[in-house]
């Protein structure tokens, strides 16, 4: 038997989120042939799901559905044609599984493939043991334990896409890195940033944020708040020749994309969490938003 949160609904965790203490699991010989039976040591949580679960952008659900896309746990049984997993095998979730089925491993996920992801058209991982496909697994690296595996699907791998998933525009050393705020994929695109030696500004509202990601490897910081209407230019200006971002990665939604084109260089990338752009012709002659 498994625990599991589930949602009913999408009218706000308050109302719609509800748990069941004895859910029924499959046997080992009861798996489909490509399913994957998982013991849950962790999951995270990102701001999807509460997006999700308000009936936000992201669209309808399959009701009910376990929410929660990033979990780490140990696998218990496989189905007769799994290949890449075993019993006691460590893995962590992946966010679109149905991807990979349709256009393989190398496929970027598209705003289409939302409504099939953990936790929203799939079941996620926040259960205590669950039934995955085969392809909403990754074997979880040897070097971490439960609950930074489970950070990895979500934040780090659109962190990770930003920096390096254009060829030729990866972060490196002499790239000038915006980022925005301190939320999740905001702080793994600074750690990420400078590590491989880029020079990373970002904005916040206080002095007391900009300390702490001054001390997790920023170069710089601009406080959006003490100057609503340019603080990309106020960032730009910081940038050798006043040239602009080699990439600005943009997660506020549609406030602020015309901001973050006017702080970024011409033939610089804007990868983007928001759900439309209004952009001025000016700006979209200065930088081209990239989608991740």
């Amino acid at each position: 038997m498994s625990s599991s949160w589930f949602l009913a609904g999408q009218e706000g965790f308050e109302v719609s989120l509800k748990y069941e203490q004895s859910v029924k699991v499959p046997s080992a010989d009861d798996l489909g042939a490509n399913e994957v039976l998982v013991k849950m040591h962790s999951a995270s949580l990102n701001y999807r799901e509460l997006i999700i679960a308000r009936g936000g952008i992201t669209g309808p659900i399959t009701v009910p559905v376990v929410p929660g896309c990033d979990g780490a746990g140990v696998v218990e049984a496989v189905g007769s044609a799994v290949k890449d997993f075993r019993v006691e095998d460590r893995v962590v979730t992946y966010f679109a599984p149905r991807l990979v089925d349709t256009s393989g491993d190398d496929a970027l996920a598209g705003i289409a493939d939302i409504l099939s992801t953990l936790g929203q058209g799939t079941d996620g991982t926040l259960r205590s043991k669950g039934v995955f496909p085969e392809t909403a697994l990754v074997h979880a690296p040897k070097s971490l334990g439960w609950l930074p595996a489970a950070t990895l699907a979500c934040t780090w791998t659109t962190a990770w896409n930003s920096l390096f998933g254009i060829k030729g525009k990866e972060a490196g050393p002499g790239a000038w890195v915006l980022i925005q705020g301190t939320g999740g994929v905001s702080i793994a695109t600074l750690q990420l940033a400078a590590a491989v030696g880029a020079t990373v500004v970002a904005t916040t509202s206080t002095d007391d944020k900009a300390a702490r990601l001054t001390a997790m490897g920023a170069t710089h910081t601009v406080n959006y708040r003490s100057n609503p209407d340019n603080w990309a230019q106020e960032a730009r200006n910081l940038t050798p020749d006043k040239r602009g971002f080699d990439i600005v990665v943009d997660i506020a939604g549609n406030e602020t994309p015309a901001q973050s084109l006017a702080a970024a260089r011409v033939d610089g990338v804007g990868p983007c969490q928001s759900k439309k752009y209004e952009i001025r012709l000016d700006m979209m002659l200065r930088a081209f938003p990239v989608g991740v």
